[in-house]
């Protein structure tokens, strides 16, 4: 693995109010690496997210996300990544060619650049009949894959998803995981958030987050051996009740 550290978080704490949403993190993610950040509804993840992608300040600690600071630098780590919603970012009122062109934009690239990244991405989607569409008349899967495509437009360093398989089947999950292994072993990192425990088995690392807290950060195999249990799931239980119980 990679010793190249990309992402590095020292004490991240984000509260509102007196209510304490990620609870002093630390932890380190290496490049070119697939690292899962999960836990169950509510546990925190997208709030830690939205920090490291300069959108949310924290209320203390620090982070580094591709060299930048996410405090004083912000605007440098969003140029450096690249990132994917729950909802997939995409405008359902703009066809396909616009959503991509708009995106390049944000994105800062040239018109030569969007034109010529237009024309690659609709081929190696084989969007080419229905580049012209809407995007809201297309199925939730092609818009899943859409939105990660776009999300590599300026080709980033590292790509935030954030929940990226929500409501879709299991086969479209798995084409999926294919697209981001086949980016990562580019070199690009991948940051993803998932409640799927199932999806840990497709990650090198992941972290599993507990009301706020990261409970464990290893490899999925080393998880299971410490555990001693078959899945990744049977892992998130057991650390779910060690904290329930006093």
């Amino acid at each position: 693995m990679n010793t190249e550290k990309i992402i590095e978080v020292k004490n991240l704490n984000k509260q509102f109010g007196s209510f304490t949403a990620v609870n002093s993190i630390s932890f380190e993610v290496y490049k070119g690496e697939i690292f899962g950040f999960l836990g169950a509804n509510g546990a925190g993840k997208t709030t830690a997210m939205k920090m490291l992608i300069g959108i949310s300040k924290p209320t203390s600690g620090e982070a580094l996300v591709a060299g930048f600071d996410v405090i004083s630098n912000a605007e440098m780590v969003k140029k450096s990544i690249g990132y994917m919603s729950q909802k997939f970012s995409m405008y359902d009122d703009l066809t396909i060619k616009e959503n991509i062109t708009f995106f390049g934009g944000i994105y800062g690239l040239s018109k030569i650049q969007i034109k010529q990244k237009t024309a690659e991405l609709i081929n190696e989607l084989g969007l080419q009949e229905v580049a012209d569409k809407l995007v809201g008349a297309l199925p939730l899967g092609w818009k899943q894959k859409l939105s990660f495509s776009v999300a590599l437009l300026h080709n980033p360093k590292i790509v935030f998803l954030d929940e990226p398989t929500g409501g879709v089947d299991p086969i479209t999950r798995r084409q999926f995981w294919e697209m981001i292994y086949a980016e990562a072993h580019k070199g690009t990192t991948i940051f993803v958030t998932t409640h799927y425990m199932d999806e840990a088995e497709y990650c090198d690392r992941v972290s599993i987050m507990v009301e706020g807290n990261i409970e464990a950060l290893d490899t999925p195999k080393n998880l299971k051996q410490q555990y001693k249990v078959a899945s990744m799931n049977d892992v998130f239980l057991k650390l779910a009740r060690n904290v329930e119980t006093p």
